[in-house]
């Protein structure tokens, strides 16, 4: 299962990356995701509400993925991590099937 994740390094992370402006991000995320079980897809820079990243990762448990998130944020290295479960387009067909299926069962506020 795909995930993205985004968010802004806290002022004491950027601190240590401007100490050390050799520092492999890339490689410690990829680090976190392969111990989960998981592989890192791809991995940006952001500047949108202050220094950040994106990053893809596919994970085969879906619980796993708000353990990588979560992990960031209690190390102190990020901050309003957002984490969005993506869908290929084949999941999304299956998606689009099964609301087909339950269309009938439901009624709408007012009906």
């Amino acid at each position: 299962m795909h995930f993205c994740m985004t968010g802004q390094y806290t002022p004491r992370a950027l601190n240590a990356i401007l100490e050390n402006p050799e520092t492999n991000r890339q490689e410690a995320a990829r680090k976190l995701i392969e111990a989960a079980g998981g592989k890192l897809v791809s991995m940006y820079s952001t500047a949108t509400d202050g220094p950040g990243v994106l990053v893809i990762f596919d994970v085969p448990d879906p619980m796993t993925a708000p353990a990588v998130s979560g992990l960031t944020v209690t190390t102190g290295a990020m901050q309003n991590v957002k984490l969005t479960r993506l869908f290929t387009q084949d999941e999304i067909k299956q998606v689009r099937k099964n609301a087909v299926k339950l269309r009938s069962s439901y009624s709408p506020p007012g009906s």
